[in-house]
């Protein structure tokens, strides 16, 4: 004779009971270190993985991190002269690579000049009939500094084509070659990226000292203009009172004179 279906049932339940008591939606195979239990609005537990939290500083890490420079490139006409600004920090590490490609279709090589100054007209690079090659300098001053570009090609009566001109420009952290200083000093990998993540924050440490700098110096000439402006406006008030009386007792004098008031 078959069991019934009541026997059977309660088989099942004993053999969940104690250590089979799971409730739906519960995982017991995870460890503690590895998720977090979390309880839901309703009263339901979830399970969220324990390394959530750390993502964020690992993604604000990532963003820190100097990404590729690219490179400028731009057309050069004959006979003409074309200039790139930026200003750098003072003591920054400058280099750079750049390159004249010849016009397509043209017998002679490239033919163009670079000149590096900075605003005072000094010049820290200079280089005639530059095709390929690299410069490296050290600012002194904060300042606005510019690379030009000049070609020496002849226009001619028909349309020449124009030259190719390539510039790489880095400074800062970017500008430095970690990869020789790591076997001066023999550094391991991860002692290479601190080393990198140190002096990038450094240079975002220098860069917040610069803007605090300039801000209290635009405050500064902010608050010296307001004090010159309110003493103008007093003067200026003065001045027309002054006007004014005298105006007036000329006036009276004048009329006495001419016996109009007494």
């Amino acid at each position: 004779m078959p069991p019934s279906l009541p026997h059977a049932s309660h088989a099942r339940s004993r053999g969940t009971g104690r250590g089979g008591d799971r409730k739906p939606g519960l995982r017991r195979s995870v460890g503690p270190a590895a998720m977090l239990l979390l309880s839901e609005p309703g009263g339901r537990p979830r399970v969220r993985p324990a390394f959530v939290p750390l993502l964020l500083p690992l993604f604000l890490l990532l963003l820190l991190l100097p990404g590729s420079v690219r490179p400028i490139s731009f057309q050069l006409p004959g006979k003409a002269r074309k200039c790139l600004r930026e200003e750098i920090h003072r003591d920054t590490l400058v280099t750079g690579e750049y390159e004249v490609a010849p016009p397509p279709g043209s017998a002679t090589g490239p033919s163009a000049d670079l000149k590096i100054t900075d605003s005072a007209g000094h010049t820290l690079y200079a280089k005639e009939d530059a095709t390929k090659g690299k410069f490296a300098f050290t600012t002194e001053d904060y300042d606005m500094f510019e690379a030009c570009f000049e070609s020496k090609l002849p226009v001619g009566t028909g349309r020449m084509p124009d030259q190719l001109v390539t510039l790489n420009m880095k400074h800062g952290v970017e500008a430095k070659n970690y990869e020789e200083i790591a076997k001066v000093e023999k550094l391991k990998p991860l002692e290479l990226e601190l080393r990198r993540l140190e002096d990038l924050s450094e240079s975002i440490v220098n860069d917040f000292a610069y803007m605090k700098q300039r801000e209290e110096e635009m405050r500064d000439t902010n608050e010296s203009t307001n004090i010159r402006v309110l003493y103008f406006s007093i003067f200026s008030m003065f001045c027309l009172i002054g006007l004014a009386t005298w105006q007036v007792f000329y006036l009276r004098r004048f009329f006495k004179a001419k016996k109009l008031i007494e």
